[in-house]
């Protein structure tokens, strides 16, 4: 009887009121896949409950023998046997020691006579120290002082030497050519020596002997000493004093101007026009002992080539020159790259026209120059006109041969000594003739 009073009481009373709310609540807002997840959660927060649904267990099917020792093989195939592994902070004893040292020696031996191939490869991968041979370092030095490089500069004043109205004088010649080329051995080795942080993120510099550390700066530099004192000792006191300025003169533009600038202004390349066209002036001047106006049409003949030159090579090595830090042309301001390259060209045609006028070669230059001095300039109208590599690539490869070509030519219609002293001799012989005249 208690019983069925407590249910009335409590049960009967609340049951209307909550069936009551709970239309409310549905009335309000629907019953959602989320909302069902969400009194979920909130019946096992209030009531410390799990949820859990009884699964039932898996029979375990009925297998063959044959089934199971195939199973069992496979199992035994893909089994590796670890070999443990001691902690390495922890202090070993001897009699410990010793047992993993001939743990280890008979696990190397089983593995050297399994995979040899894979302890060479991390031997490859580990740094090795690099020794220097006997047998590599001359061609080391010669990647060092950028011998193609010291080679144009060479032949460029032998031409200007080539090129002087004087008799050929085989001994200065060679002192000559040999102070130039040591002259540019020093200039291109301490150039490498300031530029290893830079060269090491180019790709066309990355291999030099600095950056892979084939030689050491210190030998370096003891290099470039051992070739710039000598070889300006050499023009000095074997050629002439002027010879020998212009070449200590042009290895401090060199590395002390041009290197620097490379990294700060575009006016770089102007600068390395003028250290270009130094040596053929050079030549000139270790021929005669002066600075005429000759020397100077020789340097600005080189000092023009240069621009369609180097233009065009740093037209395809745009993204190296930017990673590297260097302030070039054709990164900055392309337009420009290519306008200066087609000035220069057109001005080859009018500095091979003066060489007549000054009286270094016949007429015939002039005209025999005119083709390959228009190619050139053609070339350098689609490098302007086009602006991408096939253009520039073309453009570059024709500079290769167009230097030495023109100077050859040059050469060829160059005017006799005997032309010139015959002329002198009508000169003077006229001028006495109008003194005899003019005497009574």
């Amino acid at each position: 009887g208690l019983f069925v009073w407590h249910l009335k009481n409590t049960g009967i009373r609340q049951v209307p009121c909550q069936f009551v709310h709970l239309c409310r609540v549905a009335n309000d807002r629907l019953v959602t896949f989320q909302y069902f997840n969400f009194l979920k959660r909130m019946y096992v927060t209030q009531y410390n409950k799990d949820l859990s649904q009884r699964a039932k267990p898996k029979s375990d099917s009925v297998a063959s023998p044959f089934r199971e020792l195939q199973q069992l093989d496979q199992e035994k195939k893909v089994i590796h046997k670890i070999r443990p592994i001691s902690p390495v902070h922890q202090p070993l004893s001897e009699t410990s020691s010793t047992n993993e040292l001939r743990e280890v020696k008979s696990a190397a031996e089983t593995e050297g006579s399994v995979a040899p191939g894979r302890a060479e490869s991390k031997e490859d991968r580990q740094w090795k120290e690099m020794k220097l041979r006997l047998d590599d370092l001359p061609g080391i030095l010669a990647r060092l002082s950028k011998i193609k490089l010291t080679a144009l500069v060479v032949s460029t004043a032998s031409a200007g030497f080539a090129m002087a109205p004087v008799p050929f004088d085989l001994t200065c010649f060679l002192l000559a050519s040999l102070g130039t080329g040591l002259a540019s051995c020093a200039a291109n080795s301490i150039n490498q020596f300031f530029e290893v942080p830079f060269d090491s993120n180019m790709n066309r510099t990355k291999n030099r002997p600095l950056v892979r550390g084939q030689i050491s700066p210190l030998l370096a530099v003891c290099f470039a000493a051992s070739c710039g004192v000598p070889g300006i000792a050499l023009l000095t006191l074997g050629v002439n004093p002027l010879t020998g300025g212009l070449g200590a003169f042009n290895i401090f533009l060199y590395t002390c101007c041009y290197t620097p600038m490379k990294r700060m202004s575009i006016a770089n390349t102007w600068v390395g026009a003028v250290v270009g066209a130094i040596p053929p002036v050079m030549g000139w001047t270790a021929a005669t002992g002066t600075l005429d106006a000759g020397a100077l049409l020789l340097g600005g003949i080189l000092y023009s080539w240069q621009f369609p030159h180097f233009n065009a090579l740093s037209w395809g090595l745009r993204e190296d020159y930017s990673r590297g830090g260097y302030c070039m042309m054709s990164v900055t301001h392309p337009g420009l790259c290519r306008r200066v390259a087609l000035r220069h060209c057109l001005a080859l045609i009018g500095l091979s026209t003066l060489a007549p006028v000054l009286d270094m070669t016949t007429w015939t230059f002039p005209v025999v120059s005119l083709p390959i001095n228009l190619y050139i300039s053609y070339l350098a109208f689609r490098f302007y006109r086009d602006a991408d590599r096939s253009s520039s690539r073309k453009l570059f490869f024709c500079s290769l041969w167009h230097l030495p070509m023109l100077l050859l030519v040059m050469f060829t219609c160059k005017k006799s000594l005997l032309d010139k002293e015959d002329k002198g001799d009508l000169l003077g012989g006229d001028h006495g003739r109008a003194v005899e005249i003019r005497l009574p």
